[in-house]
């Protein structure tokens, strides 16, 4: 029987750890069976390849994150949201604050620009409190602009929930403080970074994912045509999710985003009704994730760490030790340029199968080192 206490802190170590990202987490998982394995798994590599995060700074995170009356949600935790559980890069733990049992309940992500026009704020509004209404809980992410507007006419009215860029105890922007507060008394607050972690520009778009995989449809009220709700959209679609926009006069920057998206097939919504019928198929259960990967498979039940954790590390399996994580991200990092070049060609480079490399792509596009193009093509950031 896995030890629910020693199996979160080693979660959490991996987590925690440079380099191993969501996807990384769940190959490591596939092939071990446990966090304790896996870390143990890596301890064995020895030194120069991955430093795992130190056991103190988890016992740290676990005393701070409890003492703000927060608690952390790990992958096969009966709490964990399911929506979220069969999406792409879903995280292995995830800190909340609220009532989890919100998370696994009938939720549409709202999102668009942080200098939302005045209709834009007061449509957000309205919709949300309408949404909420009727039992459909809002997902944002505390941002200025739309985010803010969407959580504020949600609260009153029904639950929503704000995914953050941020640790649990910090709260971006600072102006959103008391409504930081309201929610976590009346919803729920989500992050998958550490305790005290700070606003960082290459954490917006990782977040997002977790805003699209939290719900069963996205709506985009206003956004640019690069902005950070188009990447939400992105990742709503490839997860399986519906996609909806509010239309707007091409005229205005902020309108431009939502156009393409109706352009490309999203849905076109003016008022909640519009959003009821688009989720009308979804009324009985959270959706599935499109074809999720065989390696996001969940780890055995944690649950919250007792005061006195139990030190004993699960012995590591007979199979043959994995390769250092990263190492496939690290070889692609190095065959790419600013230039773009087909992902086809970094398939045959690099001798790995097509899941392989689409998925380490995924963790470097989160990570903001990878940029995607037109005609399946894909270049590093331009710094």
């Amino acid at each position: 029987m896995v030890d629910a206490d020693a199996n979160l802190r080693a979660l959490l170590r991996l987590a925690r750890t440079t380099g191993v990202g969501p996807g990384q987490l769940a190959r490591l998982m596939a092939r071990h069976g446990s966090a304790a394995a896996a870390v143990a798994a890596l301890e064995d590599l020895g030194p120069g390849t991955v430093r795992l995060a130190a056991p103190a700074k988890v016992e740290a995170e676990i005393e701070a994150t409890l003492d703000a009356g927060a608690r952390f949600l790990a992958r096969g935790d009966p709490d964990y949201p399911p929506a979220l559980a069969a999406a792409d890069q879903a995280p292995g733990v995830l800190t909340v604050k609220g009532d989890p049992a919100l998370l696994g309940g009938r939720l549409v992500g709202m999102v668009g620009a942080r200098n939302a026009s005045a209709g834009g704020r007061k449509l957000a509004r309205e919709i949300a409190a309408g949404l909420a209404g009727e039992g459909v809980g809002v997902v944002s992410g505390l941002a200025r602009g739309i985010d803010t507007a969407a959580h504020e006419g949600a609260i009153g009215h029904g639950v929503t929930v704000a995914v953050v860029a941020t640790g649990i105890d910090v709260v971006y922007p600072a102006e959103n403080a008391e409504l930081a507060a309201a929610i976590a008394a009346s919803g729920v607050i989500v992050t998958e970074r550490p305790f005290g972690a700070k606003p960082q520009a290459s954490q917006f778009p990782r977040r997002n994912r977790l805003i699209s995989g939290l719900a069963q449809g996205v709506l985009v009220v206003e956004a640019a045509p690069r902005s950070g709700s188009l990447i939400t959209a992105r990742f709503a679609a490839d997860q399986g999710r519906e996609v909806m926009a509010v239309p707007g006069s091409p005229l205005d920057e902020r309108h431009r985003g939502t156009n393409r998206l109706l352009r490309e097939g999203a849905h076109l919504v003016e008022s909640a009704a519009d959003v009821l019928a688009v989720l009308a198929p979804f009324a009985v259960a959270p959706p599935k994730a499109a074809a999720p990967r065989k390696a996001a498979a969940a780890p055995p039940t944690p649950a919250a760490p007792r005061s006195q954790p139990d030190r004993e590390r699960a012995p590591a399996p007979a199979a043959a030790t994995p390769p250092a994580a990263g190492a496939l991200e690290a070889e692609i990092r190095a065959r790419l340029a600013l230039e773009p070049v087909p992902v086809d060609e970094l398939i045959r480079q690099c001798h790995a199968s097509p899941a392989e490399v689409q998925h380490a792509l995924m963790d470097l596009e989160l990570a903001g080192e990878v940029e995607r193009h037109s005609g399946n093509r894909v270049s590093l950031v331009v710094v």
